[in-house]
């Protein structure tokens, strides 16, 4: 059906338009429009509603990045990571000392995610290679001091076209910046429900 569909908007808009359908373009897109919204790194727990939970619009950290882009594109991480977790909580870090899973922080985790993305998404090669990440990638990183941070692969690259830029919050709200090969490279996947 997804051939089809394809295949149909191809007819119907021409050539240019295909590459607007894939998941992973439209997922990198839906990132880049969360760095117009004015943000400020909030760590804070929240108690959130559930399902589609979200912490207040201007507040957020890395991981609201990832779970808002997703989001927009109807998947609700916050849900999928609630119910595996209740599923298989021994999967999971222990990082926290909690005894059974929190609808609330759960998804809002880097590690979690990390678990959630291997067990569910594909897991890519971490390399050094700026060719081997691509558009709608997720990559994770250890910052040190056991601070994990999370962003998207941007469709955006630098100028002089040898890396994707990165749509993050690493304190200064949601941005795009050139940050890839920054820190230690601790995870990298695709993720498409």
């Amino acid at each position: 059906m997804k051939i089809a569909f394809n295949l149909f908007v191809y007819l119907l808009i021409g050539s240019s338009a295909v590459g607007q359908i894939n998941f992973y373009e439209r997922l990198a897109d839906s990132a880049f429009t969360l760095t117009k919204q004015k943000v400020q790194y909030d760590p804070a727990y929240f108690v959130l509603n559930y399902p589609n939970g979200d912490v207040p619009p201007n507040k957020g950290v890395c991981t609201d990045v990832v779970i808002r882009a997703y989001r927009k594109l109807g998947i609700d991480l916050q849900k999928e990571v609630h119910e595996d977790m209740k599923a298989n909580f021994n999967k999971y870090p222990k990082n926290w000392g909690l005894k059974s899973p929190d609808k609330n922080i759960d998804h809002r985790r880097v590690p979690n995610l990390m678990t959630f993305f291997s067990r569910f998404g594909k897991v890519k090669s971490m390399t050094q290679n700026p060719s081997d990440y691509k558009t709608g990638d997720i990559v994770c990183w250890d910052l040190g001091g056991g601070i994990t941070h999370i962003g998207i692969v941007s469709k955006k690259k630098t100028s002089d076209g040898q890396r994707h830029l990165i749509i993050h919050n690493i304190g200064a709200g949601q941005v795009i910046e050139d940050c890839l090969f920054n820190f230690k490279i601790i995870g990298h996947y695709q993720y498409e429900k």
